[in-house]
This record gives C-alpha cells, structure tokens and sequence, in this order.
C-alpha cells in the first residue's frame, strides 16, 4: 500500500495491482501531517528555534546600537584635566561643603570663536570670555533648584591663576569675567569660590555651536516679544509677538544686549533666565526625559559641545547629576541674579550688595530656603517688599527672579 500522507485531495489513485484502491487516510483533528503528531512537533521545534535564534539577533543588534550610541555620547563630552589639576594645588583653600547631599554646579558660557560653527560671531584672538555664568544649586533633597546669573561686570577680588602660557596674573580686584579670560575655568571656579564661600562641586562649559545644538534638538524655544529686534551684532532680526526661535536665532535672542530692553546687562541676565525656564519647561512638556527618541539629540547636542569636570564626562556621571532633577516641579525651579548696584567708581562696573548678597550665599551654602518674585525690588535690595505693612513677611527671603513655571510671554 502506497502511504499517501501528506498529498493534496484529489481523485482516487489504482493501487499498483490494479487492485481498488486504499480508501484516503484519514487522522483526527489536530495531529498534523502523520498520525503520531512528530511532523508537526519537529516543525513547532525547528521554528521556535529559529524565533529564538532571531530574536536573540535582534536583541544583540539593539544592544549594539544601544552600546554604539553609549559610547558616541559617552565619548563626545571633553574631560577638564587642567582645571581640575589646577583645583587640586589649591584644595586647602576651597570651602568645605556644609549640606550633605546638595551640589553646586558652575555653568559656564564661553565666548570663544574657536570651534565648530563659532568663527562667524568674531574673530578668533586667542582668548575666551564668559558673558554668562550661573551658579545651579540642586537643593538635598531634590526638591528645587536655584540658578544664580553673577554679572560679568560685577567687581570681586580675583585670585592669583594661571595662565594657559604657564604665568601667573596676580591677585587684583577686577570684574568677573576676567577670571575666565585670564585663567579660563579654574581661575573662575576659584573666584566664584571667593566670592561666595560656596563649593563648587561640578562644572560645565557650554560655547555657541552647543546652546544652538541644543535649542534644535527641542524643536526651538518659545519667547514672546514686545518690540520688534533688528541687531547686526547679534545676527538677528524678528518683528514684534511670538515667536519659537530656533538655535540660530535663540543664540542671538540671549547674546542681544543694546538693541533690546533698557540695553542693560540687567536685562539681558533678566532675558537669558527668562529664556533657560522656558527651555526647562519645553523639555518637560515634551517629555523628552522620558521618550528615547526625543533624549538621543537632546543628548547629542549637549554632550557635543559639554567641558566638564571629570566626574561629569561621561553619560553616568551626567546621569547621576540629573536623575534627582527630573521630579522638580517647575515653579521650584528658579532664576535670579546675585543682588548688585552700580559700581560707585565706574557706572559701566557692578558691585554686590550687602548684606543681600550674603544672604543669599548663605542659604545656598546651607542648603535653605529662598523665594523669588518678578515683582521690581522695592527699598529691600533683594526685592522683597518689606516696606508695605499689609504684606505677610515670607518665612524665607525674597529676591527678584522667576520661576520655571512662568513664560517668556506673560
């Protein structure tokens, strides 16, 4: 008998005697292609392995994308040996911190032309100057964070620092940016360190490829303005209302200084603050920490143009100063500048204001609470309206800032 398993249904075959023929096998339902089942079992087997086999080789290609990508970012951060080097032969004389678990972070802008995409903003004299400086204070618990702008013009004694020809300058009072352009980030460090008496636990240096890089990866940045913007110097151009500007024109939008406002550094400080909090509140709405296609470019940008101290170069150390940050509410999140008037010798020079000032170093030195308001300072210098009797006093002082939580369009 001919084993006629496994043909299609057809017509009746002779058997080979000429004989009738076999009736069609049948088989229950389910058995497969042979009364014991082994057929459809061997089958089964042969693809589970193969499913196995492919989702293994997917698995490790996604883990070898994840791993190049690892390493792209991890390898795109510049490590600050120098700097850190030069923090280490004056250890003796920095702060000691005073709150467990908060961290200072200096940012830092730098001017220089230097780089990728930055010699069109001027020519390149060998020298760097930070416009913008902001100490961060990550509260202990996680809880706020405070972005203190110190102004570039604001006098403060300067410690001796070395230079990158290997010479020392000598201790002078001098306005603040000379720091950076004389000794780049630790001679800044170092004064910021004077000045406040407040450690300085991290740093990063950001240049303009880096801030336009980065404002692109978000898909630009919402700001409203009231009077239109026509300046050369700054390459930028918008009429009057609301805009979302894009890296190009956001670089323009905080570096901007005669031809906006009051021309002021005040309020240029007063627009880049105004600027980061809705920066901050992009990233949050778009849930860009958590979305992995939205944090690779976010990612890529920053990394790209990022100088930081070593503990920082690399994505866990970055990850390790962030992870805390994700849970801040906005309107904990806050913008101020440090309290300072007009130098009394030279209007075009800062000087801090005291005891404002110090108070306010000191809460961010031990890690307690402040308030800031958009409301224009009144006799208090830090803002707070203590001249009006019908106000409840605030359990903590009250500077001038904003808050995470407002918008450039208010």
């Amino acid at each position: 008998m001919s084993d006629t398993a496994g043909m299609p249904a057809g017509p009746e075959r002779p058997d080979a005697d000429g004989g009738r023929p076999d009736p069609p096998a049948t088989y229950a339902p389910g058995t497969g292609s042979s009364p014991t089942g082994e057929g459809i079992a061997r089958r089964r087997r042969r693809w589970l392995r193969w499913t196995a086999m492919g989702a293994a080789g997917l698995v490790l290609v996604a883990g070898g994308v994840g791993w190049a990508a690892y390493n792209k970012l991890d390898g795109n951060i510049t490590k600050d040996t120098d700097a850190a080097a030069e923090l280490a032969r004056y250890e003796k004389e920095r702060p000691t911190p005073l709150a467990h678990g908060a961290q200072n972070v200096l940012l830092i802008g730098s001017d220089t032309r230097a780089g990728r995409g930055n010699k069109k903003y001027g020519r390149d004299r060998g020298t760097q100057r930070s416009d913008t400086t902001i100490l961060l204070h990550l509260a202990a618990d996680r809880q706020s964070a405070t972005a203190v702008s110190i102004p570039r013009d604001v006098m403060v004694d300067l410690p001796s620092c070395r230079m990158a020809d290997g010479s020392r300058t000598r201790a002078q009072f001098a306005q603040f940016n000379w720091a950076f352009q004389f000794g780049g980030t630790a001679c800044t460090i170092r004064t910021v360190e004077k000045m406040t008496k407040i450690r300085v636990d991290h740093h990063m240096v950001v240049d303009f490829a880096g801030f336009k890089d980065m404002v692109e990866a978000v898909d630009g940045v919402r700001v409203c303005l009231r009077e239109p913007i026509n300046d050369k110097a700054a390459h930028l151009k918008l009429p009057a209302g609301r805009h979302t500007l894009d890296g190009e024109q956001a670089l323009g939008y905080v570096r901007a200084r005669k031809s906006i406002g009051d021309g002021s550094d005040t309020d240029r400080m007063d627009r880049q603050q105004q600027f980061l909090a809705a920066l901050v509140n992009k990233v949050q709405s778009n849930d860009v920490l958590l979305n992995p296609a939205k944090l690779y470019p976010v990612l890529d940008a920053a990394t790209s143009s990022l100088t930081t101290d070593p503990a920082l170069a690399s994505l866990r150390g970055l990850y390790e100063l962030v992870r805390g940050m994700r849970n801040i509410p906005t309107e904990q999140v806050q913008f101020l500048t440090v309290p300072r008037r007009s130098y009394v010798y030279d209007a075009n020079r800062d000087e801090l204001v005291e005891p404002a000032a110090d108070e306010l170093f000191t809460r961010l030195r031990t890690d307690a609470p402040l308030q800031v308001t958009r409301e224009e300072p009144g006799p208090d210098p830090r803002g707070e309206q203590a001249a009006d009797p019908s106000r409840t006093p605030s359990p903590a002082p009250t500077f001038r800032g904003n808050t995470a939580a407002g918008t450039t369009c208010e």
